[in-house]
């Protein structure tokens, strides 16, 4: 079925306790997109750069099937740009910069033959533009996921309770559930915030795995331990891409079988953080993710017995 992606395209700069690169490619809706991109190649994107922004990453985007139509290029202006360097533990970050640049007066445009998309993937962005996005469309979307941070906490929590109402799935680290609802308790968090609107929240914590939680019912998948992580950023975007993107391809957004698109995800992530920005993302084979997906199947299968 036919996925709409909406959020950042972008310029990063990344140094870690294993590197550092100048100005690559980033942006919470490439990672989404690529991830998406081994699941199904109906995948539309809106987004928006500047004229500084490479014809041979649009073309890129091209090549894993995604439709960029939606992807405005604003002449005269530059390309959203944020840098940041991680602590030894991979785990916090501090922010170097942040360059707003074209999203400062984005407005984003559905184009006409994606506004009847089955699945929508609202990235993280300012809650009033992803409201935006959900009102352009034609028809409901079978399924609305939906991403967001800390800072529109911080600074537009009416405008993002707003969207959090209109979305299926909320999907936010463990940090953010705590401050979203004000309880340390993720289980209550995730009560809380169920309480706001949508039917499901997805709790990610990083090398500790993620939660998905309905009223009823919570599941936790592991991360898969790994020999070099060199650059967590975008994992969280590129887990948010696997699991739309499995719940595309197999048409069920049943609690059962958003389990399973939580560890295809996870697996997805977990080649992410193997390589800086997107260099992992890019060109990988249906054998490669497969047997990441059997690793995890691995990781967590046992048998046992309860003797009385």
């Amino acid at each position: 079925m036919s996925l709409l992606v909406v959020g950042t395209v972008a310029f990063d700069a990344i140094e870690t306790p294993f590197g550092k690169t100048d100005k690559i490619v980033g942006g919470a809706a490439t990672y989404i997109g690529l991830s998406a991109s081994y699941f199904t190649n109906k995948i539309n994107l809106v987004s928006v750069v500047g004229e500084d922004f490479p014809q041979e990453a649009i073309d890129m985007l091209k090549n894993h099937k995604i439709n960029t139509s939606g992807l405005q290029i604003k002449k005269g202006e530059k390309t959203f740009f944020w840098s940041g360097k991680y602590h030894n533990d991979m785990n916090t970050r501090d922010t170097l910069a942040t360059e707003l640049n074209v999203l400062m007066n984005f407005n984003p445009i559905v184009p006409e033959d994606a506004k009847n998309c089955d699945f929508l993937m609202l990235g993280n962005l300012m809650p009033a533009i992803q409201r935006q996005v959900v009102e352009q469309m034609s028809k409901r979307p079978k399924l609305i996921v939906m991403d967001t941070m800390n800072f529109w906490m911080d600074s537009a929590m009416d405008e993002l309770k707003k969207t959090i109402a209109m979305v299926d799935v909320l999907a936010i680290n463990d940090a953010e559930a705590r401050q979203l609802s004000g309880e340390y308790s993720l289980v209550k968090a995730a009560q809380k915030i169920l309480e706001m609107g949508p039917k499901y929240l997805i709790i990610k914590k990083g090398e500790h795995g993620a939660l998905l939680f309905n009223k009823q019912q919570v599941f936790f998948a592991p991360a898969l331990p790994l020999e070099d992580v060199f650059d967590p950023t975008g994992a969280g975007d590129t887990f948010a891409g696997g699991f739309i993107g499995y719940l595309a391809q197999t048409e069920d957004i049943s609690f059962e079988n958003m389990k399973r698109a939580i560890i295809f995800g996870s697996a997805m992530a977990s080649f992410c953080v193997e390589k800086f920005g997107t260099e992992k993302l890019i060109g990988l084979t249906q054998e490669q993710v497969d047997e990441r997906v059997q690793e995890f199947i691995d990781l967590v299968q046992f048998d046992i017995s309860l003797v009385s």
